[in-house]
């Protein structure tokens, strides 16, 4: 039997921050939560997710817009059309999109960071490092500070690249992300995430 509220998450990482922050705001209603092992994996599945008969009632789905946001957004629409969505939207919604279907599942669909920027979970992290904190300014000066050539990290992955930086001189250092959260490294009161939550509500309720 599927489960009938479920969102689905890119890996692990994504999986472990949101559940962090539903546990912190005590999100209601309850939903599973499955890392798919990688975007393909994700995409590739999400027919057999879609089709007619299955128990499954709201499908929510996370992925990141890595270099580009459209591209992404033109991939999941495209499986969409195709597993019968008729009403999808030309661009995602900034506030997140969420369609509809007589005799389909509800389906969410929330590209990281914003449904707008390029980006990854740690960049929607970003957003939530506390306001003034002088550590994540030292990170990034230290960060600027390699030459392009000494620089193994790609461009991409600049700001995962400055989270680990600047979790690694936490009290715990190396925190994993989800546990960042947990333990309020991260401020999860903002607008960013009072945006994703209202998608999830608008999603799930």
């Amino acid at each position: 039997m599927a489960d009938p509220l479920l969102l689905v998450v890119e890996g692990p990482d994504d999986l472990h921050v949101i559940k962090a922050i539903l546990q912190r705001h005590s999100f209601e209603p309850h939903f599973k939560v499955k890392d798919e092992g990688g975007y393909e994996k994700l995409r590739d599945g999400l027919p057999i997710r879609l089709k007619p008969g299955s128990d499954l009632e709201r499908l929510g789905i996370v992925v990141d817009a890595d270099t580009d946001a459209t591209g992404r957004w033109q991939s999941i629409r495209g499986v969409l059309e195709r597993s019968g969505y008729a009403n999808v939207p030309d661009q995602p919604e900034p506030a997140g999109t969420v369609v509809d279907h007589e005799l389909l599942p509800r389906v969410g669909l929330w590209i990281m960071p914003d449904n707008v920027l390029p980006g990854m979970i740690e960049d929607f992290l970003a957003f939530l490092v506390p306001e003034n904190d002088s550590l994540i300014e030292r990170a990034r000066a230290n960060l600027d500070s390699i030459p392009v050539p000494e620089r193994r990290f790609a461009v991409q992955h600049h700001t995962k690249a400055l989270l680990h930086t600047w979790l690694a001189w936490q009290a715990d250092p190396g925190t994993p992300l989800g546990q960042a959260v947990t333990k309020r490294y991260f401020e999860t009161e903002g607008p960013r995430v009072l945006a994703f939550l209202a998608w999830l509500t608008r999603l799930f309720s």
